[in-house]
């Protein structure tokens, strides 16, 4: 039953990648790999993040290639051999890296399977519990760094628990492995250290504990320092060739190319996170962890609390004197492993003060195994169902979900036979969604027709200016301007003065930054509240719609 259960939920979560998700998580999921790619490979208009701009490049470029770069070169390749005439399109250049991830995502369900008797979980259940989380279905198949960042923490967790410690060696491979990983997620996500600490202590407890001679040792860990140094030349080498190549300046040298470097200088200023947003540093422990994963974390904290206890109470005998940190870590219960697994990266993470859930979801690995313990009996199993429930239909359709569909629909009609015969001039004002990724227009460089202005979360006053401004330079005849904006802000456009030809209704869309008032939605005008508007201005300035024409696109 349970496995017939799995094979459903992750056939789910290959379906929905196709369907596709229309949620929009975080603008990083485009503008930290697709967006950039879509420029580079497709030549496309794209929005470049300051991460891949500044003269201090935060990001590798490794990554962002080896996922959506092949996407995209593929899906290139495929209509220049015209195998496919119409390859590159919105939907394609979505779902394409999506899917990378989705089977990418895999690897989790594998981690766990290999994982689950190591740590005396029950395999399936463990594995029903990862496919059924929305963190899974809809975190996973998307282009994060963290998402990358969660696959590593699980390939770093199986090497290390692939090491026997009764008495046997480690495997003479999994040194080297192990260092080629660190120093992959290091540079991935400099983070990526706050969740290989308690591996790697754990690997060299073992390896410490087993060894007799002390040549063996040496060797293991010369090798891991080793493919470490040359895995960190590799990234160091690429990204000095790609940031060479779009460097505008002559100035630029190797010693920019190391991202963490610049990554860390970057957030270790608390004035730069404060511009991201500053959290308490309880945020993770008291908000984000129940957001992502509910019960589990509340149950893992009550453990925890417990192990802790447990732990007091052994530094008050003389055994701990005698047996020390490495045999606490190879001879404690797996159980209690794990929460140092789970809890000793979130301690580290919440020393920051920007703190985003997303950045926790590469502990649902050691959280599910240590959750499908078979003297742990999972309770509250409607609960946890619920919740899952709920977080997919929030964050997977929900959330932001009307502005995915939106360029979906914006692509079509620039690109429209009518369009394409008599060419026209666009202009696209996003007010109050998230940050529109550009390359979901399906536009080449070369063509400059198309104008995308984001206006952010812009006030009253300063959206008015400047839609007044480009209704007044409403001059030629083929220049069409859409405004799209929130159901929630969408009296605002009245107040302005402008006249509106059509509008568009996208449901369904929520905006959590101007969220549906309560009253309203229990009213009959509750779908425009958790709709997207795409405007057209008309050219008269009087307050009038002429011809209206609301719809709601399917997603």
């Amino acid at each position: 039953m349970w496995a017939r259960l799995w094979a459903l939920l992750a056939a789910l979560r290959a379906g929905w990648c196709l369907l596709p998700q229309s949620g929009y998580l975080h603008p990083d999921e485009f503008f930290q790999a697709p967006e950039v790619m879509a420029g580079d490979i497709l030549n496309l208009q794209v929005y470049y993040p300051w991460e891949f701009l500044s003269s201090s490049p935060c990001r590798t470029v490794v990554f962002p290639l080896m996922t959506s770069g092949v996407t995209y070169w593929v899906i290139k390749s495929l209509q220049q051999l015209d195998i496919c005439s119409s390859c590159i399109n919105s939907y394609t250049l979505l779902v394409s890296p999506r899917l990378l991830f989705t089977i990418f995502s895999f690897t989790l369900d594998y981690s766990v399977y290999r994982l689950a008797p190591f740590w005396g979980a029950d395999p399936w259940k463990a594995l029903v519990l990862l496919a059924g989380s929305y963190v899974t279905l809809v975190f996973y198949t998307r282009t994060f760094t963290n998402t990358l960042e969660g696959l590593l923490f699980a390939l770093l967790m199986v090497l290390v628990s692939s090491t026997k410690s009764c008495g046997s060696s480690a495997e003479p491979t999994s040194s080297s492995l192990i260092g080629v990983i660190t120093t992959a997620g290091f540079f991935n996500r400099p983070t990526f250290l706050a969740f290989a600490l308690m591996p790697l202590l754990y690997w060299a407890s073992l390896i410490v504990d087993s060894q007799k001679s002390i040549k063996t040792l040496i060797n293991h860990f010369l090798k891991l320092i080793l493919c470490a140094c040359f895995t960190a030349i590799v990234f160091i080498t690429a990204d000095t060739f790609y940031f060479t190549s779009v460097s505008l300046d002559n100035l630029y040298s190797t010693k920019q190319s190391i991202t963490p470097f610049n990554f860390l200088s970057y957030n270790l200023n608390p004035h730069n996170l404060a511009l991201h947003g500053s959290h308490p540093r309880v945020t993770h422990f008291t908000v984000n962890g129940v957001m992502l994963f509910g019960i589990l974390h509340i149950m893992a904290i009550s453990a925890g609390f417990r192990m802790l206890k447990k732990y007091v109470h052994q530094l008050m005998q003389v055994r701990w004197c005698y047996h020390g940190l490495p045999a606490l870590l190879v001879h404690s219960e797996g159980s209690s492993t794990l929460l140092l697994f789970y809890f000793v990266p979130l301690a580290f993470l919440s020393l920051f003060s920007h703190q985003e859930p997303r950045f926790l979801i590469p502990l649902i690995l050691p959280l599910v195994l240590f959750s499908a313990s078979p003297n742990r009996t999972v309770k509250w199993k409607f609960l946890i169902v619920l919740f899952n429930l709920l977080g997919a239909l929030l964050f997977g359709c929900l959330h932001q979900g009307g502005l995915i569909p939106c360029l979906f629909h914006l692509e079509q009609l620039i690109h429209s036979p009518a369009s394409t015969s008599h060419p026209r001039h666009y202009t696209l004002l996003f007010a109050h969604t998230y940050m529109p990724p550009r390359s979901l227009l399906n536009i080449k460089k070369t063509e400059m027709h198309v104008e995308v202005i984001d206006m952010a979360g812009s006030g009253e006053e300063t959206l008015c200016q400047t839609v007044e401004q480009q209704a007044s330079n409403f001059t030629c005849s083929n220049c069409h301007i859409f405004i799209i904006i929130p159901g929630t802000v969408r009296a605002t456009i009245t107040k302005c003065g402008v006249s509106l030809k059509n509008e568009t209704l996208i449901f369904p869309h929520l905006s959590m930054e101007d969220p549906p008032e309560i009253p309203i939605l229990s009213s009959g005008n509750w779908r425009s509240q958790l709709g997207l508007y795409i405007l057209e201005l008309g050219r008269d300035h009087q307050i009038l719609v002429l011809n209206p024409k609301i719809q709601a696109l399917p997603v």
